[in-house]
């Protein structure tokens, strides 16, 4: 059995075409309102920087505002919390995001908690987490979100699957468990420190590796005809090469000679990641002007 590649990259040009109709439509027929995203990054950070210019670039070719902050590394968590306030107030800011991670001397729980939760484009706020885990509207985290497109669009039923999530961070792991379990999957959370976590995902019908190691997840740990969710971005040195390349967290070449369907890495979960983001600007747009919440 050869997996067949689950393609991020069309299924996130898709929802980015739709926006971008629906962004005209507001536009053009519902009193002139256009989507407005603040990304604030602090410090100079290289891989951040990417992701910004990205995020901007994507925010023009479906038709929002873009407005981007660059801060000092040396900002003060006051200068921060008074920028994000301005943003809060500001009627043209549908959705803000705050790159992370942030500076050491920051806090990143406080600047967070800072942000109005009907701007809170990525999700972590504790108002948006709450409602999410009581089965309330709330914007959801970007990458959980494109991964449950994703499953839905490769299992349409996802209702009793034995799904397993390697990984228990807030921005992916406890999220992603939470919509799983919505999904009526029986989830199960691993990390590092799981015992016989090789048994663990050769049990599991859907596996989400978001764990932050590079192949970490040993290709033959993969149930034969499982669905494999990769999310780990890491930069790795190639040994043959020497140059360096992006890798997931499963080791991809074992694992797809096993698995039903698995995300490549690059092109996988990382561009729904964005289009997700758009999804929620677009969301929290549509809340602020009396369409939900």
């Amino acid at each position: 059995m050869t997996a067949r590649l689950i393609d991020g990259l069309a299924m996130a040009s898709q929802i980015r075409a739709g926006l971008a109709e629906h962004a005209l439509d507001m536009k053009t027929r519902q009193g002139g309102i256009v989507p407005g995203l603040a990304v604030i990054l602090v410090g100079d950070d290289p891989a951040s920087q990417v992701y910004v210019r990205n995020k901007n670039r994507v925010c023009e070719e479906v038709g929002f505002r873009s407005y981007s902050h660059t801060l000092p590394s040396s900002t003060t968590e006051i200068d921060l919390l008074t920028l994000i306030n301005g943003l809060n107030n500001n009627p043209q800011v549908n959705g803000i995001l705050i790159q992370l991670p942030l500076p050491e001397h920051l806090n990143e729980r406080t600047v967070i908690n800072a942000i109005d939760p009907i701007k809170d484009v990525d999700g972590f706020h504790p108002v948006n987490v709450g409602r999410q885990t009581t089965g309330l509207m709330s914007l959801a985290p970007c990458t959980p979100l494109g991964c449950m497109m994703i499953l839905n669009e490769d299992l349409p039923d996802l209702g009793g699957k034995k799904a397993l999530v390697v990984g228990r961070s807030n921005i992916v792991g406890k999220p992603m468990a939470l919509m799983l379990i919505q999904s009526s999957c029986t989830v199960t959370v691993a990390h590092s420190r799981t015992q016989n976590l090789r048994e663990e995902c050769l049990a599991a019908d859907i596996l989400v590796a978001a764990i932050g190691r590079p192949a970490f997840i040993k290709g033959d740990w993969i149930k034969e005809g499982a669905v494999v969710i990769d999310v780990g971005i890491n930069r790795i040195t190639d040994p043959e090469t020497g140059k360096h390349k992006l890798c997931g967290d499963v080791e991809f070449d074992v694992a797809r000679e096993r698995a039903a369907a698995i995300t490549p890495v690059p092109g996988g979960v990382g561009p729904m990641t964005i289009a997700c983001l758009m999804q929620n600007t677009m969301q929290a747009t549509m809340m602020q002007n009396g369409w939900g919440w």
